[in-house]
């Protein structure tokens, strides 16, 4: 009897997990919330939904983001907006006949194991009645952007406040308002650019220092560019960076910012070309970590306070299942997720996660890669380790570079790294795929 998949989530990584079920000719069922695909890369001005927003586009490059079997149009930019991924992303799903596949609008409330190992999945339907069916296999795409963190200070705070996760545009309504926003990742410097347009000052409040890079350097993609040096041994390549960065940019001190004593890529770097430029045209300016707020007054470590009508934190999410028991599988407070390969649990083979994982990079290439692994051990050609304890010990405790402690990095790998292993592990499976086409047409071909 050919066995049951359920893949929860229809974004990138859960598109990508029923294409290799198809391929392998699994019997695979797609549970999605929502009426599209895409996953967070669908637009919906409705808070609530974890989504882009209106002007949002990618930050890694279309060569080095789209899926290796399907690549973007011609026609598309470097970096593609939100409209033209979910339109690749629906045109992928149809293409490889995973669309009849997908349950639309059905919402997975509870998934637990049974006693024989097979999963019973409890969810909404389109309808809105609750129903369960039973699968052999899971694999869990739901994402790792859903969630939002607050920031908690003592005080509170009278003004409009928000997270990102909630943040879909701008309009009239903040027109000329003193606006702050918290956190120095690519969400906050996204918002921080866009707020400035329609603005006076934007402020922009960091705990820690951060890096900033350029989209484009010396006329390519940040990422083309970077990946002329993955042959290099990690420390030159952090160097390397660092003083690049340097020469292009300058002193952090000559934009306000703090120095960074951590080399490039012990963090996750933060994109935007724009930013620095708005920064020395004073339409944003940086601040340290927040104090503490009272109504309106923020008060800010150096002993400095001002007023903010809006306060926007681009402060994270959690790394979280809400269809999980806590006491069943719980990452939450993690700074290191115990995966191997960020996919396959020590205690429970029929289970695998799709996507759970921060590249230094794009996810989506490597999803496939991972979706790859996981159908071929279900039909019997992958075997995992046999002491997958203690691989997935050596995997937490020799990380692709020396991330920081953080709940940030729990799920963080370098891109070129990270896909060297997954080719290395699809080999046992007699799969070799060779050569990244990165952008290079010629070079695409079927994995079927």
């Amino acid at each position: 009897m050919n066995p049951r998949v359920c893949v929860i989530g229809a974004g990138p990584s859960g598109v990508t997990a029923a294409k290799n079920c198809v391929e392998n000719g699994l019997e695979v069922v797609v549970f999605e919330k929502n009426d599209k695909v895409g996953g967070n890369w669908v637009f919906n001005a409705k808070t609530g939904h974890s989504s882009v927003y209106e002007n949002t586009h990618l930050i890694s490059s279309k060569a080095w983001s789209e899926f290796e079997d399907y690549p973007m149009p011609d026609s598309f930019p470097d970096y593609p907006n939100h409209i033209q991924l979910q339109n690749y992303f629906e045109s992928y799903a149809e293409h490889f006949g995973v669309m009849p596949k997908i349950r639309f609008d059905h919402t997975v409330n509870h998934v637990s194991r049974q006693v024989n190992g097979n999963w019973l999945v409890e969810f909404t339907d389109a309808v809105g009645v609750k129903r369960s069916e039973v699968f052999e296999y899971l694999m869990v795409s739901n994402g790792h952007h859903n969630v939002p963190k607050y920031p908690e200070y003592p005080g509170s705070y009278s003004g409009k406040f928000l997270h990102s996760h909630d943040f879909k545009g701008v309009d009239e309504s903040w027109r000329d308002k003193r606006v702050l926003i918290i956190g120095a990742g690519n969400s906050a410097c996204d918002i921080s650019v866009e707020t400035a347009r329609m603005t006076k000052t934007v402020h922009m409040s960091m705990r820690s220092p951060q890096w900033f890079f350029p989209k484009f350097i010396f006329g390519k993609p940040g990422d083309v560019f970077a990946a002329k040096s993955k042959w290099l041994p990690k420390r030159l390549r952090q160097y390397g960076l660092k003083l690049l960065v340097r020469l292009i940019q300058g002193p952090y001190s000559q934009y306000g910012l703090p120095e960074n004593t951590t080399l490039p890529l012990n963090t996750h770097p933060t994109l935007n070309s724009d930013l620095m430029d708005f920064i020395r045209h004073g339409r944003i300016k940086p601040r340290g970590a927040i104090k503490s707020w009272n109504g309106l007054t923020v008060e800010f470590i150096d002993g400095s306070n001002e007023d903010f009508d809006i306060i926007c934190a681009a402060t994270g999410f959690w790394t979280t299942f809400p269809f999980f028991d806590e006491s069943f599988i719980n990452f939450k407070d993690l700074t290191a997720v115990p995966l191997y390969k960020k996919m396959m649990h020590e205690r429970y083979e029929n289970l695998y996660f799709i996507g759970l994982f921060q590249p230094l990079g794009c996810i989506w290439p490597l999803a496939d890669y991972q979706a790859k692994i996981a159908s071929l051990e279900i039909i019997g050609r992958y075997r995992r380790p046999k002491d997958i304890k203690s691989a997935i010990d050596h995997e937490v405790k020799n990380p692709h570079f020396n991330f920081t402690t953080a709940q940030r990095h729990a799920v963080e790998v370098d891109y070129h790294l990270f896909r060297k292993e997954l080719k290395s592990e699809l080999r046992k499976a007699g799969v070799d795929i060779g050569k990244s086409p990165a952008g290079n047409k010629r070079l695409y071909k079927s994995f079927a």
